[in-house]
């Protein structure tokens, strides 16, 4: 059983922009999202974090809902252009520890935790998918839209500014948990 005080008490000492617990039901799934995968992103195929490797929106979402609670994070990095997609992504890193964090706080509360992230997975210089098992499935979150989850819908229910603005990148991790 989680001590949500305490695991309060342990966030508030991150530098988290926001965080929020919802219900998993709260989470709008969208084939749409995957499509954006399959049509725009350079990882489609390459890694087991992202699609076809977590499977179908079904599937994932069949996953997602049986973890019945869920934990939003969100960081922020100062970029000195966003548009520079190479330096956006270099900022990436820090909230992935967060991620790994707040994951490994929720596991000791005896907490099972399935952490989606930001990850086209980047632990490995080449990724096994598909023809061998993850390297490191302990280490690897895979990314939030391979789920098919608009994570937009969430926070903006939530009143969470998805994009600050400026030169700021906002990062989102998912930490959706059961009791072991």
């Amino acid at each position: 059983m989680m001590d949500r005080e305490r695991l309060e008490q342990q966030l508030s000492q991150l530098p988290l922009l926001q965080y929020v617990f919802f219900d998993t039901t709260e989470l709008t799934f969208s084939p749409r999202v995957r499509y954006i995968c399959e049509t725009e992103c350079p990882m489609y195929n390459k890694t087991w974090a992202c699609p076809p490797a977590v499977g179908s929106v079904e599937d994932c979402q069949a996953r997602v809902l049986g973890y019945p609670q869920g934990l939003l994070i969100v960081s922020a990095a100062e970029v000195p252009d966003v548009a520079d997609m190479e330096a956006t992504l270099a900022t990436r890193a820090g909230h992935e520890a967060l991620t790994r964090q707040v994951r490994d706080w929720m596991a000791e509360q005896g907490l099972e935790v399935y952490a989606l992230s930001t990850e086209a997975c980047a632990h490995c210089e080449r990724c096994t998918w598909p023809e061998a098992p993850c390297r490191h499935p302990d280490r690897m979150f895979p990314c939030v839209e391979s789920q098919g989850i608009l994570v937009t819908a969430l926070a903006e229910r939530y009143g969470i500014d998805f994009i600050p603005g400026g030169g700021v990148v906002a990062w989102y991790s998912l930490l959706l948990y059961r009791d072991r």
